[in-house]
């Protein structure tokens, strides 16, 4: 397993992390622990779950299981943003929901202390100095060590950054968005943006909902004990709008034709394009059964090709206008010095 530092800090984490989402739900608590146990034992070190996991159920499975550890290298990280009771004070980034948000995970990850504490989304409510002052107390106060953000914009990531560091404290380390050979866009924007402030990207969804593993058929409609099978027409992923995309089939054929010459899965390759990218720390993997994780982590010991890493960034590539995104307008911005270095 390889591993790396976690965004700009000095703490290191394992190149694939391991997400908690389906435990307690689509993995019972039995499932779950097989899950950890087989992850910790083939060399990671990072766990992700959230508050709102299983309704709080998710960070119960994982706390039952550290009591029965000694992993002093484990690095653990939860979210606070969503709600988690009734009323208008119980969700979003204030200073009231996020201490009582922190407090509640903290009891039920029977720990005293969160590595890595993240935003799960931005709060138009919130004044960003707000939560920030939050952060910065939790951190100074031993309840955290690290915060970071998901599902932040690149302007709003930018405009936590430099608030930080404009009131003197701690600066964010890391960015939890979506990312996969689907869905690039954060290429646009966020990328960039995390880049400019050195801060290490945390993939969610890196195999695009199933799509990537193979398991989904053109024209198809799946069945079974998969996340379309139970609900095609499920968020982001339903199976009528991407499979109407000739894009989603380029891509998942030259996963396959990649992960048939590297006698490799089609999941690894996928995996393994992820963790290749510019600004990622750390991929997450979710996983129903340790049979999947088993095959997800065989990423890690897959090294893709330069040549294999532009084949799949090309066929992959977002469909963008000219200006501001495309060539034209990096083009523009690109400036070289004449003669120089």
């Amino acid at each position: 397993m390889e591993y790396r530092k976690l965004g700009n800090s000095g703490t290191v984490v394992s190149a694939y992390c391991l997400g908690t989402m389906t435990f307690g739900a689509e993995s019972d608590e039995a499932t779950s622990i097989r899950i950890m146990n087989e992850y910790v034992e083939a060399g990671g070190n990072f766990l992700d779950t959230a508050n709102v996991y299983s309704a709080g159920v998710s960070e119960e499975i994982v706390g039952r299981w550290l009591k029965t550890k000694q992993l002093r290298d484990l690095v653990i990280t939860t979210k606070g943003r969503f709600p988690m009771g009734d009323g208008p004070n119980h969700l979003g980034l204030s200073r009231k929901n996020l201490r009582e948000a922190l407090d509640a995970s903290l009891e039920r990850l029977q720990v005293e202390h969160i590595d890595l504490y993240q935003m799960h989304a931005f709060d138009a409510l919130t004044p960003i100095d707000e939560t920030l002052r939050f952060l910065d107390d939790a951190i100074a106060s031993g309840k955290i060590g690290y915060y970071g953000f998901s599902n932040f914009l690149g302007w709003q990531l930018t405009k936590a950054v430099w608030t930080a560091k404009a009131q003197g404290y701690q600066p964010p380390v890391t960015l939890q968005p979506q990312y996969n050979l689907l869905v690039r866009d954060i290429e646009h924007e966020i990328v960039p943006a995390a880049l400019d402030a050195d801060i290490g990207l945390l993939p969610w969804s890196p195999l695009g909902g199933g799509w990537l593993s193979g398991k989904y058929k053109r024209d198809q409609m799946p069945t079974g004990a998969t996340r379309l099978g139970e609900n095609p027409k499920r968020g982001m992923e339903a199976f009528e709008k991407r499979n109407s995309q000739a894009r989603t089939w380029d891509v998942i054929g030259a996963v396959e034709d990649i992960a048939n010459a590297r006698a490799a899965s089609m999941a690894q390759v996928a995996l393994a394009w992820v963790a290749a990218q510019p600004a990622v720390t750390s991929v997450i993997l979710g996983a129903r059964t340790a049979e999947q994780l088993k095959d997800n982590l065989g990423a890690a010991d897959l090294t893709l090709t330069a040549g294999e890493i532009a084949s799949l960034s090309a066929v992959s590539k977002p469909e963008m206008s000219d200006y501001p995104y495309g060539e034209g307008g990096m083009n523009q911005r690109n400036r070289k010095l004449e003669g120089g270095r």
